[in-house]
């Protein structure tokens, strides 16, 4: 057994974001997810109209939501892409109605130099690029134009395609191997390395176990020397796990699963969890976060 000596210690970090640091380390940080679109897996369509946007936005950070992740193209498994345009009309009349009201940071989730420029302009101040910047390399340099932290995740294949190829042999391999890469692309285009976050990709291009794996071996990812982002809310894996009858359980009660999986990234070392929770999450990491502490 190993001794309570043992526990990780995680590494404290700073990010420039605007005009404020961020620090990552101290405690966790809770990332409200925001969706603003018609097919998300989660909420699409719940979050569609500006006035209803906002007014989550606003409960998020009531709520203890410590960053805002706003995304306005599905990522879910099998979605197809949409247009920059499309995305800009989904994204900016809700970046516009919440300017000067938040406290704290909006981050966009995209993958698009073109859509993360204009969100920049428009009030965000971290951007969060699922492909790991495969899918559009520029928005590296938009990143390092504007100087805001840049969230390179880890995806096998595309959202159309992920779930349905081989997945990799050594899961572990195949994320540090793809994160590695993001980085190097990143920092060509002159993202300075304090403003990177890595985040394993929990969900996307994996399968329900090597899910699992990921989240037990996290201490191998910090080893690559960035802070650490998991998003394990309400995804597939945990409706297989607690499936009833056979069936996947819904979305929507996926909370105490989450729940597990929000304590045990805290306990293995990520310093942002991305959540649709965010109230019940808020009190999870307080709570894991004392366990890291003792």
């Amino acid at each position: 057994m190993r001794t309570s000596h043992s526990m990780i210690v995680r590494k404290k970090y700073k990010l420039l974001a605007g005009r404020r640091t961020i620090i990552l380390g101290e405690r966790t940080l809770v990332m409200g997810v925001l969706n603003v679109t018609p097919d998300s897996f989660s909420d699409g369509g719940k979050f569609f109209r500006v006035a209803d946007a906002v007014k989550a936005a606003l409960a998020m950070e009531r709520a203890g939501a410590d960053i805002l992740d706003i995304g306005a193209e599905s990522t879910r498994p099998g979605s197809a892409g949409i247009s920059a345009e499309e995305e800009l009309e989904r994204l900016l009349p809700v970046l516009r109605a919440l300017r000067g009201r938040m406290k704290i940071p909006i981050s966009i989730d995209t993958q698009k130099a073109s859509v993360a420029e204009a969100a920049l302009d428009a009030g965000a101040e971290m951007l969060n690029d699922i492909s790991g910047l495969k899918q559009d390399p520029k928005i590296a340099e938009v990143a390092a134009r504007f100087g805001v932290p840049l969230i390179l995740m880890h995806m096998r294949g595309t959202p159309r395609t992920m779930q349905k190829k081989p997945w990799a042999k050594d899961v572990m391999k195949d994320v540090s191997r793809g994160l590695r890469e993001s980085v190097a692309i990143a920092r060509r285009a002159g993202v300075r390395k304090s403003q990177i976050i890595l985040d394993p990709g929990i969900g996307f291009g994996k399968s329900f176990e090597q899910n699992y794996e990921l989240l037990a071996k996290l201490p191998a990812l910090a080893g690559l020397g960035y802070p650490l982002l998991v998003g394990t809310s309400r995804k597939g894996f945990l409706g297989a796990t607690l499936a009833r009858n056979g069936k996947p359980l819904p979305s929507s009660e996926r909370t105490w699963g989450t729940a597990a999986t929000v304590a045990a990234s805290i306990l293995q070392g990520a310093h942002i969890v991305r959540v649709h929770d965010v109230e019940e999450m808020v009190q999870v990491a307080k709570v894991t976060d004392c366990l890291l502490k003792a």
